[in-house]
């Protein structure tokens, strides 16, 4: 019977914990919840049965799994939660984190006994709730495996090599991500001052070898209705795709469109605001064009 802990319950945290919750339930073990603001791990507790612990108590669990903005955060929460682990002790780290603080995250726990996996995740709010995340894993591979199991939110886990290489994989994902819905944003703009008709242009690229998940999935439903909904947020796109770009330095490598790119969304979370919905980087292109992509 395992106990986990699950640490930060945000807009994909508390949907992934909810699975280990009803593991737990099922299993006969025990899924431990905290977050920094104490009421919404109450919260957590009082709908998916799990329990809201300090980190104190969140010292008890065999599994601690975070899921965090950024490194920063997690290395706030390591320097208090560390000294309390028990050797054996598994982290699994669901943050879209940087690289070189997963290697450093990884030699300060070894120290104490405990493993760290950098172990991002993907698939959006959306694969969250339905338990389907793809999760992408840097570390010790034996680690990995004795706790797959505990990954219940997981639709599919691929070790991906060494530690910083989940983190990794992550950042060159969302930085894809954001080539694939500014680019499209750019070619939409230009056949909207020709007079076409978006709607009917965005059918046509679906369609054809121009489409990709931001065409199929995100502009038809958030960019053209003019919805926007909060879901990733614009500043943290701009911040994976920044650590891309940090990952192109380090490993002296040329990527001057994902450069390029992450500059573009930068200055968009800077324009249109970093806790909007990562789609609405598109607003820095209507902008720059004179028009509303609708």
């Amino acid at each position: 019977m395992t106990t986990t802990a699950f640490l930060g319950l945000g807009a994909m945290g508390f949907p992934m914990a909810a699975h280990l919750a009803r593991r737990a339930a099922a299993q006969g073990g025990r899924a431990l919840v905290w977050n920094r603001t104490a009421a919404r791990a109450a919260a957590h507790a009082a709908q998916h049965g799990s329990e809201a612990v300090d980190l104190d108590g969140a010292a008890q669990a065999d599994v601690v799994l975070t899921c965090l903005p950024t490194s920063a955060e997690v290395d706030e929460v390591l320097t208090t939660l560390a000294p309390r682990l028990r050797p054996g002790t598994v982290w699994v780290d669901c943050t879209s984190g940087h690289p070189e603080a997963a290697r450093r995250q990884a030699a300060a726990l070894a120290e104490r006994g405990v493993t760290f996996l950098d172990a991002p995740v993907s698939g959006g709010t959306t694969g969250a709730q339905a338990g389907t995340l793809t999760v992408m894993v840097g570390g010790d591979e034996a680690a990995l495996q004795r706790v797959v199991p505990e990954l219940a939110f997981a639709g599919k886990v691929v070790h991906v090599g060494g530690s910083g290489a989940g983190f990794a994989v992550k950042a060159v994902n969302n930085a894809l991500l954001a080539v694939n819905l500014w680019a499209a944003g750019e070619g939409l703009a230009v056949l909207g001052r020709a007079g076409v008709d978006l709607g009917a242009a965005l059918g046509v690229i679906n369609a054809s070898s121009g489409r990709s998940n931001a065409t199929e999935n995100l502009i038809g439903q958030r960019v053209l209705t003019r919805e926007f909904p909060a879901t990733f947020a614009l500043g943290l796109l701009a911040k994976d795709a920044g650590i891309a770009a940090e990952l192109t330095g380090a490993v002296k490598g040329s990527a001057p469109v994902l450069a390029q790119v992450a500059a573009l969304v930068r200055g968009a979370a800077g324009v249109v605001g970093p806790d909007a919905d990562h789609t609405a980087a598109l607003k820095l292109i209507e902008a720059m064009n004179g028009l509303e992509l609708k």
